[in-house]
């Protein structure tokens, strides 16, 4: 892989502090986000997704946005991260498993069955906001 730019690592970076994003992309013409937990794997970021619903099947092969934020944080420093590139369904090594960690038992009542995907950032977007350490930040606008 070639080497990043500093900008990069630093969204690399900054996605590897949260477990859980959305992806993005369409099924059937229409725009969804689906929640997925994720880790960053050589430069890369692998998906975990509930395969009950379909959503890995639009996804592979497509172009998806992947985006991941602190905003629950109680960090004055929010930000947020977007990773945009093609998707691939694949499967995970004994390592990236671990790193995964145990998934839910149950998604919308459904049994759990997982499925992963990885995106290879084509375009990586970091937005931070900063300056409101007010404690109940969170009710307020971010923007």
């Amino acid at each position: 892989m070639d080497a990043m730019p500093p900008e990069d690592l630093h969204a690399i970076e900054l996605l590897s502090r949260v477990p859980y994003g959305r992806v993005a992309t369409s099924m059937r013409a229409l725009p969804f986000l689906a929640l997925a937990r994720h880790i960053v794997v050589d430069g890369g970021v692998v998906l975990r997704m509930h395969a009950g619903f379909g959503h890995h099947q639009a996804c592979d092969g497509s172009v998806v946005s992947y985006g991941a934020d602190n905003f629950n944080s109680p960090d004055p420093r929010l930000w947020s991260v977007q990773f945009t590139g093609t998707a691939q369904v694949v499967e995970p090594t004994t390592e990236e498993l671990e790193l995964f960690g145990p998934g839910p038992h149950f998604v919308d009542g459904e049994v759990f069955d997982p499925v992963y995907m990885r995106i290879e950032p084509q375009f990586i977007t970091v937005h931070s906001l900063a300056g409101n350490s007010s404690p109940d930040r969170l009710y307020q606008p971010a923007l």
